[in-house]
């Protein structure tokens, strides 16, 4: 029976950006769902308003996620929506609340322990792994900048680093030290893809098609594990396709959680309604 007066919920969508970025990366996305969706962008540890990891043991995916999971809880069921670090967080915070996550969508999750636990995917690996040392090896030299010369130009492009302006340098170089922890996370990640198969959700992947070669075989390793999941490659886009070309991005994701939030609206119990007195 309904509750007259009930009021109406929209359903919530929590964001996890990538790397070296924060939750500022969702702009764009955030006004486009707000219509429909309570939407939270959560900036992961080190990055944008949260503080940088200060836990004794090293940082882990399960850390990051613990960001978001009160969000879930609040909200009893949520949407995830992932991008590169931030999705390969967005795909653990799934599997320790399978019950509290509706749907998924996830650009390039960097899922590293796939690639190295993978027979053929040794040299996938080592450029990733090349990456994380050459930033560490500049972080001892007190060089954030350098390091994050490495990490924009190998993800986007050589000269990406470059022409990026002055105050988004600084931003970027400030946060490497916890990009170094973050390549850590991803590296231990325990995370099998028989957990994922087990969700039991909608699912959707996006690759850019012009990605680096390690994501573009971490997409194929997705696709023939989860072959009921969406799968996307998307023309003329790298690894920073939901910055880069967010418009294009941006609807497909709306698109894909339109489907399967098709009323666009949830009821809220009454403080107290269906649990025992």
């Amino acid at each position: 029976m309904s509750i007259p007066n009930e009021p109406v919920q929209r359903p919530v969508v929590v964001l996890l950006h990538s790397s070296g970025s924060s939750s500022r990366q969702w702009q764009g996305l955030t006004e486009l769902l707000e219509p429909r969706y309570r939407v939270h962008a959560v900036d992961l540890h080190g990055h944008g308003l949260q503080a940088p990891w200060g836990g004794d043991a090293p940082l882990t995916l399960a850390d990051e996620a613990a960001l978001a999971a009160p969000l879930l809880a609040q909200a009893g069921a949520a949407h995830l929506v992932g991008h590169s670090y931030g999705a390969a967080v967005a795909l653990k915070l799934a599997t320790l609340h399978p019950q509290r996550v509706l749907s998924l969508v996830a650009y390039e999750p960097v899922l590293l322990r796939w690639l190295i636990d993978d027979p053929d995917g040794a040299p996938f690996a080592r450029d990733l792994v090349a990456v994380a040392e050459a930033v560490r090896r500049a972080l001892a030299q007190r060089e954030e900048p350098s390091a994050a010369r490495r990490f924009i130009d190998f993800w986007s492009g050589a000269g990406t680093w470059d022409a990026l302006p002055p105050d988004r340098q600084r931003s970027i170089a400030a946060r490497m030290p916890s990009v170094a922890r973050q390549f850590d996370a991803v590296y231990g990640e325990p995370l099998q893809v028989a957990e994922l198969a087990r969700l039991g959700i909608p699912m959707s992947f996006m690759t850019g098609a012009d990605t680096v070669a390690a994501t573009r075989r971490l997409a194929e390793l997705l696709r023939v594990a989860l072959p009921g999941a969406r799968h996307e490659l998307l023309q003329g886009m790298r690894h920073m396709g939901p910055v880069t070309h967010a418009p294009e991005v941006n609807g497909r994701i709306a698109g894909f959680l339109r489907t399967h939030a098709p009323s666009g609206a949830t009821r809220a119990k009454r403080p107290g309604a269906g649990t025992p007195a």
